[in-house]
């Protein structure tokens, strides 16, 4: 089997501070999937307050796919990233960083570092085509999950 590696990227707006975006994108939490559209589940193991391992069995085109990942916070940089221990894509890593934007606003950077594989070397224009893929398939979620830090926080901040 032969790896190949894509790199893509995207931007997501919060409208609630940059610690509380992290804060709330970090609170991992079995239901995460459901928020962001995906059917399936996800047991959560804390190894220590900085390291967890997700374990999550989610539907693809009718098949039940595992994937194993292990997150590394770094709350003082408002920053994360997994790498996906076992599952499609194994050995891939996703790097996540909030950005203040003011003092109620701030933005997701997310870079996804696929790996690829592959019986045959694959050709550079399938890998555009596979992280344009993947890149909208991640983005959507996240837009979900803005909405859902929104609908979480934005009416403790009124009350």
């Amino acid at each position: 089997m032969l790896a190949s590696s894509a790199t893509y990227r995207f931007s997501q707006h919060f409208r609630v501070s940059a610690r509380e975006a992290y804060e709330w994108c970090t609170d991992y939490r079995p239901d995460d999937l459901t928020l962001m559209g995906e059917n399936g589940t996800r047991g959560i193991q804390c190894l220590t307050q900085d390291t967890l391992i997700l374990t999550e069995i989610v539907k693809v085109a009718g098949r039940k796919m595992r994937k194993l990942k292990l997150v590394k916070l770094n709350p003082s940089e408002l920053e994360w990233y997994n790498v996906q221990l076992v599952g499609p894509n194994k050995h891939s890593e996703f790097l996540y960083k909030i950005h203040p934007e003011g003092r109620n606003a701030s933005r997701l950077d997310f870079t996804g570092l696929l790996v690829v594989y592959s019986n045959r070397k694959v050709p550079r224009n399938r890998l555009r085509r596979i992280a344009n893929i993947e890149r909208g398939y991640d983005s959507k979620a996240w837009v979900r999950l803005a909405k859902a830090m929104e609908n979480d926080l934005l009416p403790k901040k009124n009350s």
